[in-house]
C-alpha cells in the first residue's frame, strides 16, 4: 500500500470488533468435530451455494421493501456465509477470514487512487471513478490477446451474477458492438420465433432440448427489457410480490383450502383479488409500455 494512507483497526469502532469476533467464535464453535453442529460440519463450500445465492437475494429483497430491520437481519444472514466459508477453507490451510478480509481491503485501496494515493489526482464524477476501477481491473488481470476479447471479458464479468442479470449484461454489451437488430419489430420476432421452438420442444417430449429453448426465450425477453429500457430483474421481482399479494387474499376468501376448487371459481378470487389491490392504490395487474419503442439501441 505505499503512498496510501495508512489504515488500522483503530479506526474500527470497537463494539463492532467485538461482534464480529463472537460470530468468529460462534461459528468455529459449530463447525468443532468434538461438539459442534452435525449439520454445519456436513456442510462443504459446494453445498453452501443455494444458501449464499438465497441470502443474497434476500439482502437485495429487503433493500427494496426498505426495511432497515429487516435488511440489517439479512445482511447478517449474508455475513455468517462469508465467516462460514472462510472457515471451511482455514480447515485444510487454504485460506482464512483474515486472508479473505486483507484481499478485499488491498483490492479496495489499489482501485481507489484518487482517495488513498495522495498523489493521485482527485475525482468528483462517479462516473469517472467507475471508468478507472474498470481500467485498473483490466490491468489486474493481465490476460493474453485471444481472438474473442469481449466474449471472454463477458464470461468473467457474468460469472458472478444471476442468470438474469448477466443475459441483461451480454445484451447489452453484444448490442454496443454492433450486435443488434436495425429495430425492435426484429426483437418481436425473434421473441414469435424463439416461443414457437419452445412449443416445438416441449411437445417433442425431449427435456434438455426444451430447457435450451426456454432459456432463448427467456434471452430473447431479456432484448426486449433492453430496447424498451426496463429492468427483467426488478419486472421479474414486482410480479413475485403482485402474485403472492394476490395469491393470499385468495386463500383467506377461501378459507386457507384451494384444494376441490374449480378453475372458474379460483379464477374469479383472482380477479376480485386485483380490484381490490387496484381499489386501494396498488399497482394493479401489468401493461406493455405506451411506446414499445422506447429506448431505442
Amino acid at each position: 500500500m505505499s503512498g496510501s494512507r495508512s489504515l488500522s483497526t483503530s479506526d474500527t469502532d470497537g463494539a463492532t470488533l467485538e461482534a464480529l469476533a463472537e460470530l468468529v467464535a460462534i461459528v468455529d464453535r459449530l463447525r468443532d468435530p468434538q461438539g459442534g453442529c452435525p449439520w454445519d460440519l456436513a456442510q462443504t463450500h459446494s453445498s453452501l451455494i443455494p444458501y449464499v445465492l438465497e441470502e443474497a437475494h434476500e439482502v437485495a429483497d429487503a433493500i427494496r421493501q426498505g426495511d432497515d430491520d429487516h435488511l440489517a437481519e439479512e445482511l447478517g444472514d449474508l455475513l455468517l456465509q462469508v465467516v462460514l466459508h472462510a472457515r471451511i477453507a482455514s480447515e485444510t490451510e487454504r485460506f482464512d477470514l483474515a486472508a479473505v478480509a486483507s484481499a478485499i481491503t488491498e483490492k479496495l485501496v489499489r482501485r481507489h487512487p484518487h482517495v488513498f494515493d495522495p498523489e493521485a489526482e482527485r475525482v468528483d464524477d462517479p462516473e469517472a471513478v467507475r471508468r478507472s476501477w474498470e481500467v485498473i481491473k483490466a490491468a489486474e488481470r493481465q490476460q493474453p490477446a485471444t481472438a474473442s476479447p469481449l466474449s471472454d471479458r463477458l464470461a468473467l464479468k457474468v460469472r458472478g451474477q444471476p442468470a438474469l442479470a448477466g443475459a441483461m449484461t451480454i445484451s447489452r454489451k453484444a448490442a454496443a458492438a454492433g450486435f443488434e437488430w436495425d429495430a425492435i419489430e426484429g426483437v418481436w420476432a425473434k421473441v414469435q420465433e424463439e416461443m414457437d421452438e419452445l412449443r416445438e420442444a416441449v411437445a417433442s417430449g425431449d427435456r434438455a432440448h426444451a430447457q435450451e429453448e426456454l432459456g432463448d426465450v427467456l434471452f430473447t425477453l431479456v432484448n426486449v427489457a433492453r430496447w424498451c429500457n426496463l429492468d427483467p430483474e426488478e419486472g421479474l421481482a414486482g410480479t413475485n410480490r403482485r402474485f403472492l399479494d394476490r395469491f393470499s387474499r385468495v386463500e383467506a376468501a377461501l378459507g386457507g383450502d384451494l384444494g376441490g376448487r374449480r378453475l372458474a371459481e379460483l379464477e374469479g378470487h383472482w380477479q376480485a383479488a386485483k380490484a381490490q389491490i387496484r381499489a386501494e392504490g396498488g399497482l394493479g395487474p401489468i401493461r406493455p409500455p405506451v411506446d414499445p419503442a422506447v429506448g431505442g439501441s
